[in-house]
């Protein structure tokens, strides 16, 4: 079901190239979806309904959806769900507030500072995949730190699907992803999914204005959306297919090890399980659990396609030395360490989107209620990206507050900063100011 790469006795040139990795050719999907964010350019709701259609099997008559579709959605919320998520909402709000940084001013002598301040972005349009999985946990991870930030204006968009809602019929996102927005007290709720959602957010189309950031995670074409408007609209990262990596000793629990790999490997064909770890035993008695799991589970299919793709894989190494240089060059989504000592394993770990220490700390635990975000860099992006927080919705801005005595001060060295870069004008704005 699961491939080995056995890495013991060998010392590769670059780890990266040989872990295993999705064949996810975003360029070539960039192209896929040029036009369909052209057409929504170009015509807007039109070009939404035409492509909801195509993709998702049904037109919404209306993409923004109703407010009372929200509240009935609420109203009619499975009462352990709700619990499930105003604890999920809570704990990570917490966290949230406990990052948010404030503004910092430095003196510089006498008349001169400079203040290093946060703005939060003006509007944001946040993204909930809604296909194979109704992803409600996504709605409190994109909108929880926008709010803790101070966001003034937030969108969300989900797939419309076309099971029909009590007499709104169908068209509608997932009553559940309807009832956290509601929540959440989030009333600007479109039924667009896809590609087409990130382009409605970053052109404008109908009763939704054009947003300055857009977050979340999504399928290939939702990346590739993200990646061609880049620069048209701000966005956090290219979240695609989930990924979930395991450092483990012969210390580890066989049966939870292959838990969470079937634990993400149902969120998509697509999706990434990669076990790393120096015990020959517990790699056959992971292959066994798996074997076991993935035929007792719900979603037996996707999760062996999962399991069976060249992004998955159990791979051997000679001890956890070589396991943390692997795990660091893979710089997965998802880290799990269970290890004898794995506080002190975890303490080095330098790439990964997040890191869950020991055998009580699943992946699951952080998609809905340790109080992390679960919105998180993959495809090797943790090793120079971070996960949505607070900070992905402020903008630092410096404001320079200079006296006429404290630019004296520097006036000099402003001038002959100029002059060695042959820019006079620069120099001479400063000596201006002390012309009689």
């Amino acid at each position: 079901m699961i491939r080995r790469i056995d890495l013991r006795g060998s010392v590769p040139a670059d780890y990266r190239e040989i872990v295993p990795r999705a064949d996810l050719d975003v360029d070539a999907a960039v192209e896929l979806v040029r036009p369909i964010c052209e057409a929504v350019r170009t015509r807007g709701e039109a070009a939404i309904r035409e492509l909801s259609q195509r993709f998702d099997g049904v037109a919404p008559e209306r993409l923004r959806v109703p407010r009372e579709a929200l509240e009935r959605a609420l109203g009619e919320l499975d009462p352990a769900v709700r619990a499930g998520l105003e604890e999920s909402i809570a704990r990570l709000r917490r966290t949230c507030e406990a990052e948010l940084e404030h503004d910092v001013s430095t003196s510089l002598g006498a008349g001169a500072t400079v203040t290093h301040r946060l703005v939060p972005v003006r509007r944001v349009g946040l993204y909930a995949p809604g296909g194979l999985a109704p992803l409600v946990s996504s709605v409190v991870m994109n909108v929880v730190p926008a709010q803790v930030a101070g966001v003034a204006s937030i969108a969300l968009a989900s797939s419309p699907r076309k099971t029909p809602f009590g007499s709104f019929g169908a068209g509608l996102p997932a009553p559940t992803i309807l009832a956290a927005c509601a929540l959440l007290g989030v009333d600007e709720v479109y039924a667009v999914g896809g590609a087409q959602a990130i382009a409605m957010f970053a052109y404008g189309a109908g009763e939704c204005e054009r947003v300055d950031l857009v977050t979340g995670p999504g399928n290939i074409y939702t990346v590739a959306a993200k990646r061609l408007l880049k620069g048209r609209v701000g966005i956090d990262a290219e979240a695609g297919p989930t990924e979930i990596a395991i450092l483990a000793d012969d210390t580890a629990d066989a049966a939870y090890v292959a838990a969470d790999l079937v634990s993400q490997a149902e969120h998509d064909p697509r999706a990434a399980s990669v076990l790393v770890t120096d015990s020959l035993r517990l790699a056959d008695d992971v292959e066994a659990e798996l074997d076991k799991q993935v035929h007792a589970t719900r979603h037996t299919d996707r999760i062996r396609a999962a399991l069976g793709g060249q992004q998955s894989g159990i791979v051997l190494v000679d001890d956890l030395e070589q396991g943390l240089d692997v795990v660091n060059a893979y710089a997965a989504e998802h880290l799990e360490i269970q290890t004898a000592d794995a506080t002190e394993v975890a303490a080095r770990v330098s790439n990964a989107g997040a890191v869950f220490v020991g055998p009580f700390s699943p992946v699951s635990l952080g998609d809905y209620c340790a109080g992390s975000n679960h919105v998180l860099p993959t495809a090797g992006c943790a090793c120079h990206s971070s996960g949505l927080s607070v900070r992905s919705f402020l903008k630092a801005v410096h404001v320079v507050d200079y006296s006429r005595e404290a630019l004296a001060e520097v006036s000099d060295h402003v001038v002959a900063l100029a002059e060695a870069e042959d820019l006079p004008g620069h120099g001479e704005a400063v000596k201006l100011r002390f012309s009689s």
